[in-house]
């Protein structure tokens, strides 16, 4: 193929100088930007083992879907694969589509969520307030391949968080979610956590950091929280027994946010030692609990990581071990008033508020044991 000619040349500086500027534009919103906040969680009934909430609520977008958006967009520039006037194209209703929309127009992009027609009028609006638009698709089962569809059709790049969110995330430094932990937690009295616990939703945050923990050495282990409907924990299991993974989707999960019908790419299951399925039920009266202690709304994806932190205590008690764990807030419960946090939404869904709260009250006080969580562990653990 011969060199470009001079409209070529031109066309190419501009393409280059445009992605500069654009990567310029998006590391100065990041400086403008204080890392997220370390919140301690004292649980009297574990004395000596501490607990931490890493609050990525508190992003310009509201959720820890701010710093895979952020990543998504400069692993695409630098790709070559977005250029003046794309059109961004996502499969998500909720907060990663929120953070992309915020992205998409600080580079004056134009931005599409491709959701399912029943998304709740407050996450379209979410979408819309950041200068995205929604497009519905009757089956949710189609969305990603209609958002590759709406991204030919438009000359416009399919961001497709499912395939590149554990890629995207540059896990050796560059202050990922990793990295700030472990930094924020040097003056700790148990510096080192021994578990981090989260869930997922791509899988990119447990591939981060079960990647920096054993890039850095760190004997910290990782603990993946698994909500009632999703095909992460099945997935994980069959990966620890060397069986093939079982076929079936799992139904949608309740739980916004994490969860999955099926495996997706960015799950790495050599980066979780260990994984718990956490009921809905549980899940919701954990983030009641969080909510309460915190004087503060939180999400369902928080009150399934506080189930496995839970978990996790009640494991590093039994051994008479002392430490310290942290756990991610994923987002705010602003979000959730028509359904976690409203009564009606729970008599819908059959869910028995009392019972539940009153076995996450006793766990989380050190008096009651929590039901079988079906947990896994890959073996040998991370020395």
């Amino acid at each position: 193929m011969p060199f470009p000619d001079d409209h070529g040349r031109l066309a190419c500086n501009r393409h280059h100088a445009w992605t500069s500027a654009a990567i310029r534009r998006i590391e100065a919103d990041f400086n403008r930007s204080a890392d997220t906040h370390l919140i301690p969680l004292s649980l009297p009934g574990f004395p000596g083992i501490d607990i931490y909430f890493k609050d990525e609520s508190s992003h310009p977008t509201g959720s820890l879907k701010h710093r895979l958006a952020r990543s998504l967009f400069l692993y695409a520039l630098a790709n070559g694969w977005l250029h003046e006037g794309s059109t961004v194209v996502e499969a998500s209703s909720g907060s990663t589509a929120v953070s992309e929309a915020y992205f998409a127009r600080l580079l004056g992009l134009p931005f599409v969520a491709v959701i399912p027609a029943s998304t709740s009028p407050e996450k379209i609006a979410a979408i819309e307030f950041h200068g995205g638009r929604c497009h519905l698709v009757r089956d949710p089962r189609e969305i990603a391949a209609e958002s590759a569809r709406v991204a030919r059709a438009s000359g416009g790049h399919f961001m497709d968080q499912f395939t590149y969110a554990e890629r995207a995330t540059d896990w050796r430094a560059n202050n990922n979610i990793a990295e700030s932990i472990f930094r924020q937690m040097e003056h700790e009295p148990h510096p080192v956590p021994a578990w981090v616990v989260c869930s997922a939703g791509t899988g990119g945050t447990s591939a981060t950091i079960g990647r920096y923990a054993s890039y850095r050495g760190f004997p910290t282990r990782v603990l993946c929280a698994d909500p009632e409907h999703s095909a992460f924990h099945a997935h994980y299991s069959a990966h620890v027994e060397g069986r093939a993974a079982p076929e079936a989707a799992a139904p949608p999960s309740r739980i916004e946010g994490i969860g999955r019908p099926t495996a997706e790419p960015s799950f790495v299951p050599g980066c979780v030692d260990a994984m718990v399925k956490v009921p809905d039920a549980l899940a919701l009266a954990a983030m009641r609990y969080v909510n309460r202690r915190l004087g503060r709304r939180v999400g369902g994806s928080t009150g399934t990581n506080f189930v496995g932190v839970l978990r996790v205590a009640q494991a590093m008690r039994a051994r008479g071990e002392d430490g310290s764990i942290v756990t991610i807030l994923c987002d705010g419960g602003e979000r959730y008033e028509h359904s976690y946090y409203n009564p009606d939404w729970y008599a819908a869904e059959g869910i028995d508020i009392e019972q539940a709260d009153r076995v996450i009250a006793e766990a989380a006080d050190g008096d009651g044991p929590l039901p079988d969580l079906q947990p896994v562990s890959r073996h040998p653990p991370r020395a």
